[in-house]
């Protein structure tokens, strides 16, 4: 985790010397869409730290509030994709006797306890608890696990996934506008932010090790 602060943080540092016109059309947005919705499907990438750290990026330009707001509107965006793509791989396991490798790893990544608790509130608020799943750190795998074994439509699964998509965007963007308000030098944001996004995300794991 260190090493990926790190990395995001020389990432900002350079995005803020190129002019702003150059890296919202040639790099940063492209590059934002392709990383969240591939942090979607693989987990060792801090989605959350990336929204921040664009958000701190955009929050120095001169295209404010618009570069704001398409930050937020590609990250969301590439967060419904990469959901809707990782739903899709997993029902194929679910309907195929053999599973698949995507299943199996949603399964390794959600444990019992998580997962029925995940099952209880499905079977409570439907798919309107896949808004909170996403807020909670390490809550959507297990919600979204649950919601392949109860056998949701992807239809349904999107309905509900639209929405959680929407409000994680507009939380971790407002981390990285806080950041970048704090402190005119938009490293310094960025440091911030991405210092809070990774201790909220790795919040649960230490607790549950104590």
């Amino acid at each position: 985790m260190p090493a990926a602060a790190s990395a995001l943080v020389r990432l900002a540092e350079a995005a803020a010397q190129t002019p702003p016109e150059s890296t919202q059309q040639a790099v940063g947005y492209p590059t934002l869409f392709v990383l969240v919705a591939l942090g979607a499907l693989v987990p060792v990438i801090p989605t959350g730290a990336l929204v921040s750290t664009a958000s701190v990026v955009a929050f120095h330009q001169e295209s404010l509030p618009f570069g704001l707001l398409l930050v937020f509107g590609v990250s969301s965006l590439a967060a419904f994709t990469g959901d809707l793509a990782l739903y899709w791989l997993g029902r194929r396991g679910v309907r195929s006797r053999g599973g698949s490798r995507w299943l199996e790893a949603l399964r390794r990544r959600a444990s019992p306890e998580r997962l029925a608790q995940a099952q209880r509130k499905l079977d409570e608020h439907g798919v309107l608890v896949l808004v909170v799943s996403r807020l909670v750190p390490a809550g959507r795998i297990p919600v979204m696990l649950a919601c392949l074994l109860a056998e949701l439509p992807l239809r349904r699964f999107a309905r509900g996934d639209a929405p959680a998509c929407l409000a994680w965007a507009a939380t971790y963007g407002l981390i990285g506008i806080l950041g970048g308000s704090l402190f005119s030098d938009p490293w310094k944001g960025v440091a911030l932010a991405v210092g809070l996004t990774l201790a909220i995300s790795g919040a649960p794991a230490l607790w549950r090790r104590r």
